[in-house]
């Protein structure tokens, strides 16, 4: 397979002279760990006395992660990478609110988003989390078989209808929609949750996607009996890979309360899991429909040489690349020039809002080896190229 992700006057092509120092900068703050762990605290410290640091934050590592702070505000971006073929998942990234009113507004605003990405050819999927649309406490206390008081029966009752609301929403529209996966001990909920949706919504082709976390080792196994289900019944799948988002998190949890981690025991393992379960898709690409959400170049030319050995056409629709915004162009602008499909995830929302997706995209680079790294060679190469 032709080496491609060494091009980065074609990774960066969209990024001018300035914006490719401010993304220097930014990834070489965030190679440094302790450097992170204070500029969190101080970015937390400045949003909760509401310290005037909107202005700051907006002209660094907002602008280089998010779209904007709505959709009108991210079309500039998107209207730019659909330019280079490269398009886009508008995604409402605000966190760790439970109420009511805000889980409604959320699927308030998720609905307005899929009107507005139906009328853009450059953005083919809508997504929304889980804990988006309910509680985690409340995913957790049914994934362990409790029984629901009145009220939680009632709130559950709410969390069922807004995913059917936007599955059917997606469905009827004709675009695909991402459910993200989250933490191990509310994902058998959400599991559950969206396999009825696939089930129903999911009957012609592909329109729900659920997310496998493929650094947990039972994923796999997961796969193997939805995909029973789906052939018994009769119904397509959507299924996005990704790595995985919460490794600490899972770990230290584990650990605290005495049972086996979820997490595959090596980055080698999880590597594998990966790989295989990438393997197994295209192999029953009849009735599973991939998004590959990976940031990982080997993984990326593995899923190329599958396509090609396989016969299926680099634009085959069934099958999309998936990165963040901000992060490895190499990557997304790279495969675009080759004709594979590619979707860049677009976080957008108030700033304020939108700081704890922020502070977990740089802790995250911050812990997965090599990534950051990576970003700052090639970001390097670009200036030495472009003489900055």
């Amino acid at each position: 397979m032709k080496r491609i992700f060494e091009n980065t006057s074609t990774a960066f092509a969209l990024k001018s002279d300035s914006e490719l120092e401010r993304a220097y900068f930014l990834f070489k703050m965030i190679a440094n760990e302790p450097l992170v762990r204070i500029g969190t605290a101080m970015t937390n410290f400045a949003l909760k006395t509401h310290l005037p640091v909107n202005g700051l934050i907006r002209a660094t590592v907002f602008d280089h992660f998010c779209g904007g702070v709505n959709e009108a505000d991210c079309m500039p971006v998107v209207e730019k990478m659909w330019g280079k073929d490269v398009c886009s998942v508008l995604d409402y990234s605000v966190e760790g609110k439970e109420d009511e009113d805000t889980l409604d507004h959320c699927l308030a605003r998720t609905l307005e988003v899929m009107d507005f990405v139906k009328q853009k050819e450059a953005m083919p999927f809508a997504v929304f989390k889980p804990t988006g649309y309910g509680r985690l406490g409340l995913y957790q206390k049914i994934g362990k078989g409790k029984t629901l008081t009145d009220s939680e029966m009632w709130e559950w009752q709410r969390v069922v209808n807004r995913f059917d609301t936007t599955c059917k929403k997606a469905y009827d529209l004709g675009i695909s929609l991402l459910i993200d996966a989250e933490e191990s001990w509310m994902q058998d909920t959400a599991d559950q949750l969206v396999e009825d949706m696939m089930r129903k919504y999911n009957k012609k082709k592909a329109v729900v996607f659920n997310t496998l976390q493929l650094y947990r080792w039972d994923r796999m196994d997961y796969l193997k009996k939805l995909h029973s289900r789906a052939k018994e019944e009769g119904f397509k799948m959507g299924i996005k890979v990704v790595r995985g988002a919460y490794l600490e998190k899972e770990n230290e949890r584990a650990e605290e309360k005495g049972y086996k981690t979820p997490m595959c025991p090596t980055k080698e393992a999880t590597d594998d899991n990966f790989d295989t379960c990438v393997t197994y898709i295209l192999d029953h690409l009849d009735t599973i429909s991939l998004f590959a959400g990976t940031h990982n170049e080997e993984s990326s030319y593995n899923l190329m040489q599958l396509m090609a050995d396989m016969g299926i056409v680099k634009n085959d629709n069934r099958i999309w690349f998936g990165q963040l915004y901000g992060m490895s162009d190499h990557i997304s602008f790279n495969l675009a020039e080759q004709g594979y499909n590619v979707a860049k995830y677009l976080p957008f929302g108030p700033v304020r809002d939108v700081m704890p997706y922020l502070i977990r995209r740089a802790e995250e680079n911050t812990s997965v080896a090599g990534q950051t790294s990576r970003e700052l060679s090639l970001l390097k190469k670009e200036r030495k190229r472009r003489k900055i």
